[in-house]
């Protein structure tokens, strides 16, 4: 009896979750931002730093499209360059301080619509979840 009180709730949290594919989230499947401690920069030397991105417990993780978006705080001199699953952090700062910015991260896969027994459109979302964001900080002396 207990055995089958676990089975349904198990189900009914899979069922009311952003899961459509219980294994997977079972497995852990989602977007993930590299977990690193940025380097400290000096004013006027050149800086550089990359943040990269992947997809958790999927080894086509190229077979996503990955959409950045940086928000707060960085360091005037430096740029941010996006460049598919990597965020390039470089120049030459020009003001020591501490900057604190985070990193928004939204994938989608590639190809992942079908057609039901009905001919309807549906979309086949093997992610738990489909965006993560990670805050950093930059100093700069």
């Amino acid at each position: 009896m207990k055995q089958s009180i676990l089975i349904i709730l198990l189900f009914s949290f899979f069922s009311f979750n952003s899961c459509e594919n219980v294994v997977d989230c079972i497995i852990n499947v989602r977007p993930v931002i590299s977990d690193k401690k940025l380097a400290i920069g000096g004013v006027n030397q050149y800086y550089s730093e990359i943040i990269s991105a992947q997809i958790k417990n999927e080894p086509q993780d190229n077979a996503y499209d990955y959409y950045f978006d940086v928000r707060g705080e960085i360091p005037d001199g430096l740029e941010v360059i996006i460049d598919y699953r990597d965020v390039f952090i470089e120049g030459m700062p020009t003001k020591a301080g501490r900057y604190t910015f985070t990193v928004y991260l939204d994938v989608d896969p590639l190809n992942e619509y079908y057609y039901d027994e009905y001919g309807n459109q549906r979309y086949d979302d093997s992610l738990c979840t489909d965006s993560t964001s990670r805050t950093y900080t930059i100093a700069i002396k």
